[in-house]
């Protein structure tokens, strides 16, 4: 989820959309798909979890002028699996029909969105020239269990690149169900909107092979 690219093909495909609709899709977004009883966890972890994977983002930045792209995604995919809950993502981006899904087509697009999304942001951030990462102590609530935490990104010179983060308290800590390009550009909205192209005109099998083929034009080949 994921900057330069992601931030364009999410402009162009939802600009439109008003705050007041990103937020109602926000809280979809951020939905469980079931209800587990969850004990009190601060805000401050939440805040944490982000820190940490701008960390492994600018680490992932610094190797990219030297490290390959298949060492630098094995390096990046722990980071990606600790801090967001793909499958929430992944269903809402789908959106109804991932009920209709089979369990094998359900995982295969798991996977497949897995590795489409590590390969994302291995493809994004892939060079560093001193920018820095910057993480809000303040947070916007979402309810009880859901919130937004404000996070950039500043180059040396320019303009810094708002990446704000829906967050979801889990069993197992704070997880991201959503990145919010600009401050307010959904990514789970962009992907549904193009997931939904896919899966009317081919079912499950053909975003399993959309997802295949774009996470290896991401890599050039490397992840075939």
């Amino acid at each position: 989820m994921p900057i330069s690219s992601t931030a364009a093909t999410a402009s162009s495909a939802a600009a439109g959309l008003r705050r007041r609709s990103l937020l109602g899709l926000l809280v979809i977004a951020a939905a469980p798909l079931g209800r587990p009883a969850l004990a009190d966890v601060p805000q401050a972890d939440a805040t944490s979890v982000i820190k940490r994977f701008n960390e492994a983002l600018l680490d992932a930045m610094r190797s990219g002028g030297h490290v390959d792209f298949n060492d630098r995604f094995k390096a990046l995919a722990p980071e990606v699996d600790q801090v967001f809950d793909l499958r929430t993502v992944l269903a809402v981006s789908v959106g109804p029909s991932w009920t209709t899904l089979s369990q094998d087509q359900q995982g295969r697009l798991l996977d497949a969105f897995r590795r489409y999304t590590v390969a994302t942001y291995v493809a994004n951030f892939d060079s560093y020239a001193g920018q820095r990462f910057t993480v809000s102590p303040d947070t916007r609530s979402l309810g009880a269990d859901r919130m937004v935490v404000l996070s950039r990104i500043t180059p040396v010179r320019g303009d810094a690149t708002e990446l704000d983060y829906v967050m979801r308290q889990t069993p197992s800590g704070w997880k991201v169900v959503d990145v919010l390009a600009a401050g307010t550009i959904s990514r789970v909205a962009v992907q549904r909107s193009d997931f939904r192209h896919v899966l009317t005109n081919g079912g499950g099998d053909a975003l399993v092979a959309t997802l295949q083929r774009k996470s290896s034009d991401l890599s050039s080949g490397a992840l075939a």
